[in-house]
């Protein structure tokens, strides 16, 4: 992020109910989406400042008001406590003509994790999700703002995808042949997922690994963030995209294809974690969750193959091919996760306890 940036987020702390001082900020480059910094008191980290991507999230009270009610219904002794600091006004956030700004509490002594190969820090991202979904089991799912609209909606994504195709230049759908041969395939395996009986949850629907904060003591989970997306959704969504990046310790946008992997270990390290929690899911529920294994690095390479495509208007990318990268490795994790299937189903039934 460059100098201008940085001032202006500087500028904006102003506008909130903080002690007027000197406030160093330190970018955040992980996300794709919003831009986030860290702001220290002498060096102490105190707060984390956001800029909200305004044309992803078009409907900023929404937002807001779903933040809102999660964080209230997380209010938990074992699931650490974010704190939103208000304007002057009351407000949850401050709007500009650079775009939406809201800044949180800080928690101490914490940190994220890309990917792993630490079995211990996939049982706390299992148990941390399993935990996010008790506290809202009971939320009224018409209480929450869609703040994506078909934001894993795989047909409105493959028509997205056909659109791009057909648009795209000529250079750009001869380097990408493969990815998109292989896209029709897997669609018409994942037609099983197109059921009526499962239950609609509110779901955090990014759960990446590095959306997890972990203690860096005790490498214990403290709590979920970057709630932008946080809606209805199926539990497989969760499942899903956490095990992307858990049993695949290779980056999202990773090269050397040998590089990954399916880890049956920290998959099985992630269930123990999930089953701690207890019953949680019905037998439907648990019937989907393999398959939620290969629908989430399917939906994400779709996404980046699509962007690609459309020249790179979504997603923050530092050089040209970088969403391609993206697609292919996520498509090769998806066939992967294809062809653990039948593992994932047999152990999944062993580890996850049914509600009766």
């Amino acid at each position: 992020m460059g100098t201008k940036n940085l001032i202006t987020a500087s500028a904006i702390l102003q506008h909130f109910s903080v002690a007027p001082k000197t406030y160093t900020l330190q970018a955040i480059n992980n996300g794709f989406i919003n831009d986030t910094f860290l702001v220290l008191d002498e060096a102490l980290p105190r707060y984390i400042l956001q800029r909200i991507n305004k044309i992803v999230f078009g409907d900023i009270e929404g937002l807001m008001a779903n933040l809102n009610q999660a964080l209230k219904a997380l209010a938990d002794p074992e699931y650490a406590q974010i704190t939103l600091i208000k304007t002057p006004f009351g407000a949850t956030y401050f709007e500009n003509r650079d775009g939406y700004w809201r800044l949180m509490t800080y928690l101490g002594d914490s940190t994220t994790y890309n990917t792993t190969t630490n079995p211990l820090i996939a049982y706390e991202a299992g148990r941390i999700i399993g935990k996010f979904h008790l506290l809202l089991k009971d939320a009224d799912i018409q209480d929450y703002t869609d703040t994506i609209p078909h934001f894993h909606d795989l047909g409105f994504r493959m028509e997205q995808f056909k659109t791009a195709n057909t648009k795209a230049s000529l250079a750009k759908k001869t380097q990408a042949e493969k990815p998109i041969k292989f896209v029709p395939e897997i669609f018409r395996k994942l037609s099983i997922l197109n059921r009526t009986d499962l239950p609609l949850r509110i779901c955090h629907n990014d759960t990446k690994l590095n959306n997890i904060l972990f203690s860096k003591k005790e490498h214990t989970a403290l709590c979920l963030i970057d709630l932008d997306t946080l809606m209805k959704g199926y539990f497989y969504y969760d499942f899903g995209d956490a095990l992307r990046t858990i049993a695949n310790s290779a980056p999202e946008d990773e090269k050397n294809l040998d590089k990954i992997t399916f880890d049956r270990s920290l998959f099985e390290s992630f269930l123990d974690g999930l089953a701690s929690i207890g019953p949680l899911l019905n037998q439907q529920e648990l019937s989907t969750l393999s398959y939620g294994v290969v629908f989430m690095p399917f939906l994400h390479g779709l996404r980046a193959l699509t962007d690609y495509l459309n020249d790179n208007i979504y997603y923050k990318v530092t050089y040209e091919n970088q969403n391609l990268d993206r697609c292919l490795s996520l498509f090769n994790f998806t066939q992967k996760a294809l062809d653990e299937l039948d593992y994932m189903g047999k152990t999944i039934k062993e580890k996850i306890p049914s509600i009766p």
